[in-house]
């Protein structure tokens, strides 16, 4: 008896797989008018098999110059009886193409489909948050007919306790955009963050964009991560939960290839935050690892995030969201940085919106927020030099104890003028009681201080009232769940108006 035949008696007897295989077919996030990954990099084609034994042939057709004729041999597969897989030639030209799928007894086709950049959108409701949910809706929905190449499909909600290699099922199979794809039911399909981001994209590209929508409002990040994230991080393990989301809803789309994903997560994880500065930075290289092994994304694939917005209306809350913004950067500050390589995000905790009718967790200008993003995106993942990605970041600081003033310096003359004279806290002690610690919990005596002067280099803070015949022992900005009106906190570039981010220092003043 041979190897191959003991898997498939095996396979029938304990998986369930009757002695007729599976219809020869694409997997399920395959279909008319869908993007593959464009060069350089290959597209992967995969999917079932009438046939237990022997070939199926893909044949690629088309106007452009991309057209070829693949083989594949059927591989057994415990619960599907068989699978197949082509890796294309890289195709980087825009033309519609046909994709044939034959064995000796049946066809498959795709019809309409496009070469372009893939991108992933992932994360939790504000992420899920759909196009006719935002500010703007009725302008985008009339304005899609100018987008009819940058192409979306949606993930149906599932879960799985083992990682899945195709999706369970597919809420709106690729589409080209008009109002009947886009203007789903609430919280269903397409999300608008990524519907924006990708049309910005392509305003700039000129070529095909595919957006693909994965999310699930309420989920915290342990069901996104892997197992292997999970350890590593000494996460507590809650087996209904955690990777459940990974398994069944982001591990599928690994057999494909991508150019890069976005990200909006963080709310349901900001009770407890203690572990996020390692599993986000975990679950990202996981994510690269998994996607680089089974398919031609790069292991190094761009990675974008929306830094958490803001939520009540109540600006003394200074735990939880702040700690979040704070661990999504790995506790740096920036993105990219050496612990998070190849990242960009869009600062968005100036753009409250506490009369939202969906909640104040749920502010409806993505619109801001997918430009910022895009911002950033064009320099980090497409190497595009349109200015800065990110508001100014203080590059030292420096104390007149003759003056009792703060001096906080920037690089590049860029800052605009102060739009508050708020948002600045110091901590102080006589007797230098934290200048050895880098970590001061919110129980500590932090005070407000205003900014009394500032130019495009430097901003100048008064300690009179905060650190009187004290020493400074740490600065820290914005740190609020809602630490400012709309468009409203202290800091903003000058050319590019994007917000300061949050920072937090301690320690390592001068």
């Amino acid at each position: 008896m041979t190897a191959v035949f003991q898997f498939v008696l095996l396979s029938i007897l304990f998986h369930g797989i009757s002695s007729e295989p599976g219809k020869l077919s694409f997997a399920s996030y395959y279909g008319d008018h869908m993007v593959l990954q464009r060069a350089p990099q290959r597209a992967v084609v995969w999917g079932y098999a009438s046939r237990l034994f022997g070939s199926v042939t893909l044949t690629v057709t088309g106007a452009g110059t991309g057209g070829g004729t693949y083989t594949s041999r059927v591989s057994p597969h415990p619960d599907v009886g068989g699978t197949w897989s082509v890796t294309l030639r890289p195709v980087n030209d825009t033309k519609p193409y046909t994709i044939k799928l034959t064995d000796t007894r049946n066809t498959e086709e795709l019809s309409d489909v496009l070469f372009g950049d893939v991108w992933l959108c992932s994360g939790q409701s504000n992420m899920q948050f759909t196009v006719n949910m935002s500010y703007n809706a009725s302008v985008q929905l009339e304005d899609v007919a100018n987008y009819t190449s940058v192409r979306v499909f949606t993930a149906r909600e599932a879960t799985s306790s083992v990682a899945l290699r195709d999706l369970k099922a597919v809420l709106e199979p690729w589409s080209i955009p008009s109002k009947a794809s886009l203007d789903g039911t609430e919280f269903t399909y397409f999300s608008d963050l990524c519907w924006l981001y990708g049309r910005y994209l392509h305003d700039h590209l000129y070529y095909p964009i595919g957006l693909i929508d994965t999310t699930w409002g309420g989920t915290a990040i342990e069901q996104w991560s892997s197992s292997t994230v999970l350890k590593k991080c000494n996460v507590t393990p809650k087996p209904l939960h955690d990777s459940e989301l990974w398994n069944a809803m982001v591990s599928p789309f690994s057999s494909m290839s991508l150019f890069g994903v976005i990200w909006y997560q963080g709310e349901s994880n900001a009770a407890e935050p203690s572990t996020y500065n390692c599993t986000f930075p975990g679950m990202i290289e996981d994510w690269r690892t998994h996607f680089s092994s089974n398919s031609d994304t790069r292991p190094d694939f761009p990675f974008g995030f929306v830094q958490l917005g803001a939520f009540r209306n109540d600006s003394s809350i200074t735990t939880g969201f702040p700690d979040i913004r704070w661990h999504q950067t790995a506790d740096i500050g920036y993105v990219p940085n050496n612990r998070m390589p190849n990242t960009f995000m869009a600062v968005a905790m100036d753009l409250p919106d506490f009369k939202s009718p969906w909640g104040s967790i749920h502010p409806r200008d993505k619109d801001t927020v997918a430009r910022r993003l895009v911002m950033a995106a064009l320099s980090v993942a497409y190497n595009l030099t349109l200015g800065q990605i990110q508001g100014p970041f203080p590059e030292s600081f420096q104390v007149d104890s003759a003056y009792m003033t703060l001096y906080v310096r920037y690089a590049d003359g860029n800052l605009a003028p102060i739009r508050s004279n708020k948002g600045f806290e110091v901590i102080c002690s006589p007797y230098d009681k934290y200048i050895n610690s880098h970590h001061v919990h919110d129980g500590a005596d932090w005070s407000s201080v205003p900014i009394i002067q500032s130019d495009d280099t430097s901003l100048t803070l008064d300690l009179q009232q905060a650190c009187a015949n004290q020493t400074v022992a740490g600065v820290r900005y914005a740190w609020r769940e809602s630490p400012c009106d709309y468009k409203a906190c202290a800091i903003y570039s000058r050319y590019s108006d994007l917000p300061a981010p949050p920072y937090y220092v301690v320690g390592d003043l001068p």
